[in-house]
């Protein structure tokens, strides 16, 4: 039985206590190489955020939307900037990337930034709202798909899949985002990664087959995230306040797995995921672990008091990273403890192997 299938077998269960094994706090060293070392403070930024862009994503949470807009940093003191050697890090609209202890001058705006699998080159929106890839230092921008204007593009991610030679399934290595169009459509697109000025395609959101199986909603989906090498992707569907499953080893198919919003598939090949939903009055980080009798849940702030938002897994699956109105908060994926916040700035947060 594939994932999917086992996921949607059980996704009537009542909410129920996830995964409670904890794990080291361990992260993976990133980045341009810079002296400044993690938790430690990073100079005023001042003199060099001058340029403009949009802010993060089209997600539901409180949280999305709400970057920083690319305003230059007026404030003299410091800003704690937790990113030193951990693989953190945070893209504002600007055209600066918080990562390894400074900020990288990526020569346009930067939104929604993720990585490749292997950490060796960034996916984003830039300046003139297209998709573009580069080398972590900025360099090397690829045009990889060009916005054709009235449209808004959000939350690229990286889907790679290995070849199956058993079965004749080649390997692949796209990008996925999210299009929403002039009249208020979103959709879910593709590209290939080694594109260059490509065409995107409308993805494929097949349901998986059986009786009393409900076709997907083919418009209003947002904030895919990819990861493993199967081709597993999550989605979030705002209008339906359902996060997906969309399933593309041998054959493409899909399926509803929980109410949320913003969700971030683990990067091992275990496909836990963790999403966004509210609990009383704000908005909570939870975990699904997928077992072979279903899936499990488990709130992994369940004593917020402000909201978490935007999550998103280190390369080794031990931690989490979310958005605060305060600025990046980490906690161990399993919640064996509370988030600790690692940085002052906002944005959104994204690891790199």
């Amino acid at each position: 039985m594939s994932a999917p299938s086992r996921r949607r077998t059980s996704a009537a269960i009542a909410l129920t206590a996830g995964i409670t094994a904890g794990a080291a706090l361990m992260l993976t060293a990133c980045g341009p190489d810079d002296p400044t070392s993690a938790g430690s403070t990073a100079p005023s930024a001042t003199a060099t955020a001058t340029a403009t862009g949009a802010g993060s994503g089209s997600g539901s949470g409180k949280g999305a939307g709400k970057g920083s807009g690319a305003k230059p940093v007026v404030s003299t003191s410091p800003v704690l900037n937790g990113t030193g050697h951990n693989g953190l890090t945070i893209s504002d609209g600007s055209r600066y990337v918080v990562m390894n202890g400074t900020r990288v001058d990526f020569g346009t705006a930067v939104r929604d930034l993720s990585w490749s699998p292997d950490g060796r080159k960034a996916v984003f929106i830039d300046g003139d709202g297209d998709l573009a890839t580069s080398n972590p230092d900025g360099s090397g921008r690829v045009v990889v798909a060009r916005n054709p204007g009235k449209q808004n593009w959000s939350h690229p991610t990286w889907m790679v899949r290995t070849a199956d030679k058993q079965s004749g399934l080649p390997a692949a290595d796209n990008l996925f985002f999210a299009v929403r169009t002039a009249n208020g459509v979103s959709k879910l697109y593709g590209v290939p990664a080694t594109g260059h000025d490509a065409t995107p395609e409308v993805l494929s959101l097949n349901s998986e087959s059986g009786e009393d199986i409900k076709p997907l909603p083919q418009s209003g989906n947002a904030w895919p995230s990819a990861a493993g090498t199967y081709g597993t992707a999550v989605y979030a569907n705002p209008g339906t306040g359902q996060v997906y499953i969309r399933d593309d080893n041998l054959r493409q198919q899909g399926a509803a797995l929980t109410h949320g919003s913003e969700p971030t598939l683990a990067p091992t090949q275990d496909q836990d995921i963790v999403f966004v939903r509210s609990v009383g009055g704000h908005d909570h980080l939870f975990l699904e672990h997928s077992t072979d009798k279903g899936p499990t849940f488990r709130d992994l702030t369940p004593n917020a008091t402000t909201d978490y938002t935007e999550p998103a897994w280190s390369p080794d699956g031990r931690t989490i990273a979310a958005r605060t109105p305060d600025g990046i908060a980490t906690l161990p994926s399993d919640g064996s403890h509370a988030p600790v916040t690692v940085s002052g700035y906002h944005g959104l947060p994204a690891y790199r192997a």
